[in-house]
């Protein structure tokens, strides 16, 4: 039997034996076949992450798996599989992905490339940016006290981890920045409001215990891709203007 017959047949046992009211499959634990089912599904899922070489989100799985799986829970039922294990599932906002376990990263050292240690001014725009987005690079100026070259988000983009967003409705509307999944994948964290908090930070030096009374860091959004009421989507027109973008030409 190949892979489609394969993914027919477990539809054709989920639409069987139903699922609950959200149209989820109920796996028993006391019933073998449903658990072989759940099994199996979990095998197809475990395949398809292993053999991506970006997390796959759960949208991505739930198209290719039977219909009526829970994805969520299958997921964290393989992570919890994988939580001792030489290779972790990592969760990354709605995406999955295996790494190397965190206890096991000297193994890998030799095959590392060496990154160019960011700046300090590259690492302050960094961190207005995780906790205020989206933000403009004049609000970015105005929390910092000083000007935040080009050069400096040219580098922080071209690491991946920082993206525009989209445009402020705003006189000049001035282009907005905000965090990618590569930066959550980095820093080891599922979702933008894993970032730490102002005491995690005084804990480990790097806020000051002397802090302001009035001094307050701001939650970011929960879901930080989608855009706020003050922002616009940036069109073709607005990546050309910004060199992202390879102008149309005219009709010869």
């Amino acid at each position: 039997m190949d892979d489609v017959d394969g993914a027919e047949a477990l539809d054709g046992y989920f639409e069987e034996f139903g699922g609950d009211d959200q149209g989820q499959s109920v796996i028993e634990a006391d019933n073998p076949a449903r658990r072989l089912m759940e099994a199996e599904a979990m095998r197809m899922a475990e395949a398809l992450v292993f053999a991506s070489s970006e997390p796959v989100s759960e949208k991505a799985l739930a198209a290719r798996l039977p219909d009526g799986v829970d994805i969520r829970a299958l997921m964290t039922e393989l992570q919890d599989f994988y939580d001792k294990r030489g290779v972790n599932l990592v969760r990354i906002e709605d995406s999955w992905a295996f790494r190397t376990a965190g206890d096991l990263g000297f193994l890998m050292q030799r095959e590392e490339v060496r990154q160019k240690k960011l700046s300090r001014a590259a690492l302050e725009v960094l961190s207005i940016i995780a906790y205020h987005q989206p933000v403009t690079r004049a609000e970015m100026e105005d929390i910092r006290g000083v000007e935040t070259s080009k050069g400096t988000l040219d580098v922080l983009m071209e690491t991946g981890w920082v993206k525009m967003r989209g445009r402020r409705r705003t006189p000049g509307r001035p282009v907005t920045y905000g965090t990618t999944l590569e930066f959550l994948d980095h820093f080891g964290l599922a979702e933008i409001r894993d970032l730490p908090g102002m005491e995690e930070l005084k804990g480990a030096g790097l806020l000051s215990t002397r802090m302001p009374a009035s001094f307050s860091m701001p939650m970011p959004a929960a879901d930080p891709d989608e855009l706020t009421e003050d922002e616009d989507e940036l069109t073709d027109i607005d990546l050309e203007e910004l060199g992202l973008l390879t102008p149309k030409g005219g009709d010869d």
